[in-house]
């Protein structure tokens, strides 16, 4: 699995376009409002079995960044948003330690998973990464 396979969207074209049953393209657009969003198909195939194993909603509360809204939210400079292929998010009534033991089922050996006092990073970069924020 690798996060290569990234799409360019239109929130005022696509934005109710569904990317997976759960999932739809405006819920992983930039906070700054800008257009285009840029999506990875396997970021949002993980994060679909992430809503299929809780059975509850996942509330993504970052997905894209552009570069400017990256470093106004102190972002990593490279940091997988600005590339489509990360995403903060909550699942309702789960703690994120939780999500991120499940998310480290689906990503053994590649991907981001950084867990937050009320949220978790997921990315789907090549190699691993993990920490606490």
């Amino acid at each position: 699995m690798n996060g290569i396979n990234v799409k360019v969207y239109s929130k005022a074209k696509n934005g109710s376009q569904k990317l997976a049953e759960n999932f739809k393209v405006k819920e992983f657009a930039c906070k700054d409002g800008s257009d285009p969003i840029f999506i990875s198909l396997e970021l949002v195939k993980v994060l679909q079995k992430i809503r299929t194993h809780f059975g509850k909603a996942v509330t993504i509360t970052s997905a894209f960044r552009t570069a400017k809204h990256n470093k106004s939210v102190g972002g990593a400079a490279y940091s997988q948003h600005l590339y489509g292929m990360a995403a903060d998010i909550k699942v309702k009534g789960i703690k994120p330690k939780d999500v991120a033991a499940y998310a480290e089922t689906l990503l053994p050996n590649t991907g981001g998973i950084g867990i937050y006092s009320t949220f978790v990073h997921v990315d789907v970069r090549e190699k691993k990464a993990r920490w606490n924020g």
